[in-house]
């Protein structure tokens, strides 16, 4: 079959369940490696963004999580 590539949904969000194993502060982190590759920052962004991550508490690396990422990642309580 044969579509029409304006018949192709648009790419949805990465929605992360912060309740399950998404939501451990490390696997966010290695997010941060993943999700900035992909969206072209500069190993020096990726690193600044886990630095500043990790000052905090959880809620703090969470708000910093969806600071850089919340236009690309739905995070799930």
């Amino acid at each position: 079959m044969i579509k029409s590539k304006a018949d192709k949904p648009r790419q949805q969000k990465l929605e992360l369940d912060l309740t399950g194993p998404d939501g451990n502060a490390f696997v966010l982190m290695s997010y941060v490696e993943t999700i900035g590759r992909q969206l072209g920052y500069s190993h020096q962004r990726i690193t600044a963004i886990r630095k500043v991550m990790m000052m905090g508490n959880y809620e703090g690396l969470i708000r910093v999580f969806d600071r850089e990422f919340g236009d690309h990642v739905i995070l799930w309580r």
